[in-house]
């Protein structure tokens, strides 16, 4: 009866190959390596954040045809999801900050940058912004929903193939472990961990 009722998963793709796997990490770890390296030598943390936005958003053009076809299903409620994300994250970090200045961070947030008093030139601050919106508007949330949502999700509730496992497929564990690694790679977790919620139960609508 249960088999009538929920069948198994048919495969919607052809089977993974370690291109595939490749193809969905890359980024996100050549993202994080830079990442690391801008946080802990504060010299380089210019030309890392630069490196690390143009060689994500050059593995992910490189290797696009490897990634699930995005649909545009339900786009409006996509935007209404990403509008109150936007709004949380910054009104509960604010309300924390208010009510608990200190409250216990995930270490990897250092001190706040200031451009126009790194740079020697305004038009050079105002690249690296230009550059720094460009990267988290267009690179970052492309690349982190393919890895997390996309590739991991569907990687821990089909650990063989993950391509045998839908996008949207409901699975306890793998909603809980990619939430849980979301929000240990952002410092604000207790914001992140609202916004991880929220992205995932879009997912799954």
């Amino acid at each position: 009866m249960n088999q009538i009722i929920n069948p198994a998963p048919q495969r919607a793709e052809g089977p993974a190959s370690w291109l595939d796997e490749v193809a969905y990490v890359a980024p996100m770890a050549v993202f994080l390596a830079l990442t690391w390296a801008g946080g802990h030598w504060p010299s380089l943390y210019v030309h890392s954040y630069v490196a690390k936005t143009f060689a994500a958003a050059a593995l992910l053009l490189l290797m696009r045809r490897r990634y699930t076809r995005i649909t545009w299903d339900y786009w409006w409620l996509g935007i209404i999801v990403g509008v109150a994300g936007i709004v949380q994250w910054v009104g509960v970090e604010e309300a924390l900050l208010a009510v608990w200045p200190n409250y216990p961070r995930i270490p990897g947030a250092g001190a706040p940058f200031d451009p126009f008093a790194s740079f020697s030139s305004s038009a050079a601050a105002w690249a690296f912004i230009i550059i720094r919106w460009a990267g988290a508007a267009l690179v970052v949330p492309v690349m982190e929903e393919l890895f997390w949502r996309d590739f991991l999700w569907r990687t821990t509730a089909s650990p063989n193939d993950f391509r045998l496992a839908r996008i949207g497929e409901w699975d306890a564990r793998a909603f809980i472990v990619v939430l849980l690694l979301f929000t240990s790679v952002h410092p604000q977790w207790i914001t992140a961990i609202i916004w991880g919620a929220m992205i995932g139960a879009l997912l799954l609508y």
